[in-house]
């Protein structure tokens, strides 16, 4: 079996097609079969079992040590986050060759999992078992660019309404993970009961922070309908935005979790993210909430949609800003820039010839 940080004794040095599997101990998915199942089907002492961030640094040495070419992350977009910018900076320190990343559908938001079809733990662990036979036989893979915000790579980041949700479905998934509604303690159901009962309200009666983004990095574009670009470039040194704003993210990839489509132009441009910042009322986001779920609402007067490359947020009073769908805290400004591309697996992408 794997043990919780290092796995077994050091197994014969690694070839480049070797896959390593880290899984987040604490999520709710990476239960004790799927552990198991991840045990057995791996060579021995490729699995690593994580249940602190601290541990992220140790494992990601002993990663790049044994020369993985493919990392595999199990519980959700802060898994992968954290275990991503470990390993990219270990080996640029070492000026050694990055391994290609992917994941399994094991977290709350899984929001990549949307965008390279990976899949979940399935019925003792089958889907995983599938994945890595795909993976070992035909996956195919891509380069992507994340967002970097204070130091950390993920798929995306945000101040805002995004932010508090996040905290508000983390105390109703501890407050129903105590009771007989435990089974509702992550996923959707769980997100609309906080959305409903502490979100939205919050919303409706507290003052809409001010928010002002200046742009650091290369033309920044406003986007219209169908991603069109709108007016002229935004040059470097310009604001970007300045006004109130309940909500202003950026991402490299389309989705939140859940398939939220939040960044529906995400994909348009390579060499640049999408950074979205609304002033909605809740009572808009309530009526048109299926089109904003699926990204095809626009509506240009409450929704400000750009391309951008380097940019500091701003926001005034300091509002909650999440990492990779992690709680950070409370911020008043954060520079994001879009990070170097890194290879991902992608079981959409045409098989490895």
């Amino acid at each position: 079996m794997a043990s919780d940080v290092e796995p077994q004794s050091t197994p014969p040095k690694a070839a480049d097609d070797r896959i390593a599997v880290v899984v987040n101990g604490n999520a709710k998915s990476v239960t004790a079969e799927v552990i198991e199942t991840l045990d057995q089907i791996l060579d021995s002492g490729d699995l690593f079992v994580s249940r602190r961030v601290e541990e992220s640094e140790h494992i990601a040495r002993t990663l790049v040590d044994r020369g993985y070419g493919t990392i595999l992350t199990g519980g959700g977009d802060g898994t992968f986050t954290v275990v991503v910018t470990s390993v990219v900076k270990e080996a640029r320190r070492r000026n050694a060759k990055l391994p290609r990343f992917g994941l399994f559908r094991l977290g709350t938001g899984n929001s990549l999992a949307w965008v390279v079809g990976a899949s979940g733990a399935g019925k003792a662990g089958r889907s995983l078992a599938a994945d890595l036979q795909r993976l070992r036989e035909d996956a195919g893979s891509r380069l992507l660019r994340l967002v970097e915000a204070e130091g950390l790579y993920a798929p995306f980041c945000g101040f805002g309404v995004d932010a508090q949700a996040l905290r508000d479905y983390n105390s109703v998934k501890g407050a129903l993970g105590r009771g007989p509604l435990k089974r509702l303690v992550a996923g959707p159901v769980a997100y609309a009961i906080s959305a409903s009962t502490s979100t939205v309200p919050r919303y409706l009666f507290r003052r809409t922070a001010h928010c002002r983004v200046v742009n650091n990095g290369a033309d920044a574009f406003r986007i219209g309908d169908r991603g069109k670009v709108l007016g002229a470039p935004i040059r470097k040194g310009a604001v970007v935005y300045e006004g109130p704003a309940i909500i202003a993210c950026c991402g490299t990839i389309p989705y939140y979790g859940f398939g939220l489509r939040v960044f529906p132009f995400a994909e348009d441009r390579p060499d640049r993210m999408q950074l979205r910042i609304s002033n909605m009322s809740p009572m808009e986001f309530v009526a048109n909430v299926r089109g904003i779920f699926r990204g095809d609402y626009q509506n240009l007067s409450t929704i400000f949609d750009y391309f951008v490359e380097d940019v500091t947020i701003e926001m005034d009073p300091p509002t909650g800003f999440q990492i990779g769908g992690d709680v950070r805290g409370e911020r008043r400004a954060v520079r994001v820039r879009l990070t170097e591309p890194i290879r991902i697996v992608d079981y959409y992408a045409p098989p490895r010839g």
